[in-house]
């Protein structure tokens, strides 16, 4: 059946939005990907348990938080930096505090600078990786576990590293639905 040339060409154009639209739905894990594999753009690695190599060489881990404009809490690192050896198992705290009269939920976005050791740096536990909800007038010390891979040393850029910066920024987001449900509940209880 051959096509006539309004119907090719209308054919075709179907074919390159549906093409770029796939493009465009793929770009965004294919690029989280991308930046895991990597360590691009400052991600890090994540891993089962720590290093069993453990080097002589020691690096300068610092901490650093923020939240994004309208977050009611309070956020800081507990310990601003600490000196460790490469490949040993390394456990820092955060700090969040909610001054409010009600439950906030927040979720944690973090980035690695240099960029070069964000694919050296593995967390193994890590606040970071759950949803956090404060009761009001909650102060909350949360975890994060992780060491430095002893391949940084190798690694043509990274091995220049003399610290490295871990960044988290706290959002708010909403109420998980079961625990929004478990407030609805209650408060029926407490209208009855």
């Amino acid at each position: 059946m051959a096509m006539d040339g309004k119907t090719k060409t209308l054919a075709q154009t179907l074919g390159v939005v549906v093409v770029m639209g796939g493009l465009a739905w793929a770009s965004v894990p294919f690029y989280d990907w991308f930046c895991r594999v990597t360590g691009f753009g400052g991600a890090t690695g994540v891993a089962e348990a720590g290093s069993d190599v453990i080097l002589d060489q020691t690096i300068t881990i610092k901490f650093d938080a923020s939240k994004e404009r309208g977050m009611p809490w309070e956020f800081k690192p507990v310990q601003r930096e600490m000196e460790m050896r490469i490949g040993v198992t390394g456990l820092a705290f955060y700090e969040a505090y909610n001054p409010t009269d009600k439950p906030v939920a927040g979720q944690a976005a973090y980035n690695v600078t240099p960029y070069d050791a964000g694919g050296f740096f593995n967390k193994i536990e890590c606040f970071c990786f759950t949803e956090q909800v404060l009761q009001p007038g909650e102060r909350v010390q949360m975890p994060v576990s992780f060491f430095v891979d002893p391949e940084i040393v190798n690694d043509r850029d990274a091995k220049y590293a003399k610290h490295i910066t871990l960044s988290y920024t706290f959002y708010q987001i909403d109420l998980p639905e079961d625990y929004q449900a478990s407030l609805e509940t209650d408060e029926t209880k407490t209208l009855n």
